[in-house]
This record gives C-alpha cells, sequence and structure tokens, in this order.
C-alpha cells in the first residue's frame, strides 16, 4: 500500500470556511451512519441475529434485565440530546439547525472515545416534556449528553435527569467545559506558582459554562469568598436584589450571589478584575469585552482564560502585552485551547466501562486531574498547560481515572483494575478509528472532492 492510499498518513486540509464545511456536509449528507458490528457471513446468520435466534437474548434479558448490557450496544451508547436553544454561538436556532453540531458530538464521541453515540434533537414545548422524552430514552441507552441547551432551564433540566434516572447525564457545556478549565486552571497555577486555595478568581459571565466551573472549582479547593462573578449587571453579590426577585428560576445564580464575594465589590468587569490572580471568561465575544487596562490592574502573574467564541473577549497577545502571564482561549489556532473535546469522550468512555449509574463530582475532579498530568508529563510552559487532543494517552488515561472514581464513589457496576480499564478504552478507540481508516481504504467513505 503506497502512503497516498493510507488514511492515516493523509495530511488533513486547513479548515475550511463557511462554504466549505457547507460542500462537504452536502457531500457527505452529514457526518454518522449505522454500521454492524457483527460478522456477517452469509443470509443464513439472519437466523442467528433476527428471528428466530434473536428471541433468546430477548427472553434472557426479560429474566434479568441487567444482562440487556452483555446482549446489545447499550453498554456502548449514548443519545446526545438537545433542543436547539442554545447552539454554539448561534442562539436559540431550533432543533433541525442544531442537528449538525449534534452528529459532529457524536463524531468525536467515537472517534476520540470509541463510544457510539446517536444525536437526538427535540422539539420539545416545555421542559418538562424533554426531561419526560429524555427520562424514557434511558432503556436504549448507557448514558445520556446533553447539549446546547439554554441556561438558566439546563440547570433544572440536568437537575431533574440525574434525579430521576438510573444512567449517567451529563450537561457537557456544563461540566465538560468545567472539567478542562479546571484541568488548565491547576496547571495554570502551578505555571505561576500560586495555589487554588488562595487566589482570588473573577468569572466573566455566570452561563452555563461558568456556573458550572464555579461549582468544581469550590469542590476542588477554591474559596468562593475569594471568588467575584459578573454577569451583564454588574458584579454578583448578595445585595442583587434583580437575582433575588427571580431566585426560584436563577437558584444557582442566588447561590452565587450568596456565598463569594465576600466584600460586596461592586461595579462590572473593570472592578471584578482588579487585584484578581485569575480570569475566567465565558461571556460576550470581543475583542473588547475586556479591556487591556482591566488586565494590567490585576495580580502580578495573572491568568487570563478568554474563552468567547468565535472571537475571544480580549486577544491573547493583548493581554499578555498588558501583563497576563498565562493566556488561554476556546480557539485552536492560539496556545491553551480550552476545550471540553479534551474530556468528554473519555469521561463517558470511562462511566460506560464500568457502567456507572452517575457522574459525581469527583469523579469530573479525578478527569481534570488526569487531563492536567497528561500535559504536566509533556512539560508545562505558559503557553502549554493542556495536552493536546492527539496526544495518544489522553483519552485512555482519563478514562480509567473516571473508571477508578466511580468505583471509589460507589456508583460503578463493575470493578476493573486501572490496567483493564486502561486496556478496554485503548481497545475501544483504535477499533473505531481502525474501522474509519479501512472504510476509507475501500471507498466506503469517498475521499472529500477537490474543491
Amino acid at each position: 500500500m503506497s502512503e497516498k492510499d493510507d488514511p492515516a498518513q493523509r495530511a488533513s486540509p486547513p479548515p475550511g470556511d463557511a462554504d466549505e464545511a457547507l460542500r462537504l456536509h452536502r457531500f457527505y449528507g452529514g457526518k454518522m451512519q449505522t454500521l454492524p458490528k457483527c460478522a456477517i457471513r452469509s443470509f443464513a446468520d439472519f437466523a442467528t441475529w433476527y428471528t428466530p435466534g434473536v428471541a433468546a437474548p430477548c427472553r434472557a434479558i426479560q429474566r434479568e434485565p441487567e444482562r440487556v448490557y452483555d446482549y446489545t450496544n447499550r453498554a456502548n451508547l449514548v443519545a446526545v440530546v438537545s433542543d436547539g436553544s442554545r447552539v454554539l454561538g448561534l442562539g436559540d436556532i431550533g432543533p433541525e439547525a442544531g442537528l449538525p453540531v449534534m452528529e459532529g458530538k457524536a463524531l468525536l464521541f467515537k472517534h476520540l472515545g470509541g463510544v457510539d453515540a446517536v444525536a437526538l434533537c427535540l422539539r420539545s414545548r416545555s421542559e418538562d416534556d424533554f426531561v419526560r422524552a429524555v427520562e424514557m430514552l434511558e432503556p436504549s441507552f448507557g448514558a445520556i449528553n446533553l447539549e446546547d441547551v439554554a441556561q438558566p432551564k439546563c440547570f433544572r433540566i440536568l437537575e431533574a435527569l440525574r434525579a430521576r434516572m438510573t444512567i449517567p447525564v451529563w450537561h457537557d457545556d456544563q461540566q465538560g467545559t468545567a472539567v478542562v478549565v479546571l484541568a488548565g486552571l491547576l496547571n495554570a497555577l502551578e505555571v505561576v506558582g500560586k495555589r487554588l486555595d488562595r487566589v482570588r478568581v473573577a468569572l466573566v459571565g455566570i452561563g452555563a459554562a461558568n456556573t458550572a466551573s464555579y461549582r468544581l472549582l469550590k469542590a476542588c479547593g477554591m474559596a468562593p469568598a475569594q471568588a467575584i462573578a459578573c454577569d451583564t449587571r454588574g458584579t454578583l453579590h448578595a445585595g442583587r436584589a434583580d437575582i433575588e426577585a427571580r431566585a426560584g428560576e436563577f437558584a444557582a445564580k442566588w447561590a452565587i450571589c450568596r456565598e463569594s464575594n465576600a466584600e460586596r465589590v461592586t461595579g462590572g468587569i473593570e472592578q471584578a478584575l482588579r487585584g484578581a490572580d485569575v480570569c475566567l471568561a465565558f461571556s460576550t465575544p470581543g475583542p473588547g469585552t475586556i479591556g487591556p487596562g482591566w488586565v494590567k490592574a490585576m495580580a502580578p502573574d495573572a491568568i487570563v482564560f478568554a474563552c468567547a467564541n468565535p472571537v475571544p473577549e480580549i486577544w491573547p497577545q493583548d493581554a499578555h502585552a498588558a501583563g497576563a502571564r498565562v493566556v488561554a482561549t476556546g480557539r485552536g489556532d492560539f496556545p491553551n485551547q480550552v476545550n471540553n473535546s479534551l474530556c468528554f469522550p473519555a469521561v463517558f468512555r470511562g462511566v460506560l466501562d464500568v457502567r456507572a449509574t452517575a457522574i459525581t463530582d469527583a469523579m469530573a475532579i479525578a478527569a481534570a486531574r488526569e487531563v492536567a498530568a497528561v500535559a504536566r508529563e509533556r512539560g508545562l510552559s505558559a503557553q502549554r498547560i493542556v495536552p493536546r487532543m492527539d496526544d495518544p494517552e489522553l483519552y485512555p488515561r482519563v478514562a480509567a481515572a473516571v473508571g477508578l472514581a466511580a468505583q471509589a464513589e460507589g456508583v460503578a457496576r463493575l470493578s476493573l483494575t486501572r490496567d483493564q480499564l486502561l486496556a478496554r478504552a485503548t481497545q475501544a478507540i483504535g477499533a473505531a478509528r481502525a474501522a474509519t481508516d479501512a472504510l476509507m481504504r475501500a471507498g466506503v467513505v469517498a475521499p472529500p472532492p477537490a474543491g
């Protein structure tokens, strides 16, 4: 086989513009398909895979419902569910328009985690509709990934589903982002020689990502009184009567008002950043959302995560020029990309491999610490605080860390060693990529046409 025929040797083209994305999405008719995972030697095999042979596993599952994980693909199947109410930076574009993102998520699940995923976009009329629809999916899936659901309803939906379901439910815009933020921040703090329990943290924007980041950082040792959050109306504090009046709707936000900002700093982003060691921004795309002068007024060796997409709240070079020591963004064309794709395929790989019933904060922290450890072993610097997506050890190691944490938390149905978890994750991820390579070599997945 020549090098040009080997999919592993084909260089990916540079990222395309909108026209290129439209052209290739239309050419392939989307990104995901369904293929058999069993051998089909002849048509006679259908007597085993379908009728009459399929009756045997059906009866076995009827007698022992847990056998569904042995006789079906449920043990490796995730539903990616959205209502399209807050898709990327596009806003409320509806379920049909959100479907390409959910397919993309399913593609990352498979390629990075060896996890089969189904994209499901719901036309729900209410939160209760959404919750009931997802709840009814439980018999077919090993876990649920919520995606691109607007806040504050995303918090209530997640809480309701976690309480009602016996399989893991995860909202990646919240928990996945928080895991990578924690991983990156732990390493950034090591670079600048500071400790999480002693730094002042400013959270610019308090939507799904920063609300979850606040919660996970607090669980990992951040002092809430040292944090100052900021929304479009200013800093959060116990005197925010506008939030208190809607505390039932914005429960998480009101809780942050009551326990953070002990000094009751008022004003806006500028005041929140004054003297802060860390800026975590998931806010209005910039540039200009965060002014260079505000970064200059931060503490020495400041850390700035400017994660708005497609344009960060402040350009990295401007943040550095203003005195920031470590800068991260959500983009792949700058150093230190804080992106939830570094963790979510591995988190689900880990929970599926031990048949976990939930994803706890301790499991999320274990994932963050392992992401951080992979980066540290490659050599930390101000320009490298998180690992690359193509690091071959990243996803198996994070999956194993999550699987072990699930067992320690008492939410795992299976007991496996770290070596067993690493082997399972490595095999699943390798098989997924080998299958894609084989389809490409055979021409079943056609090469992209010249454009």
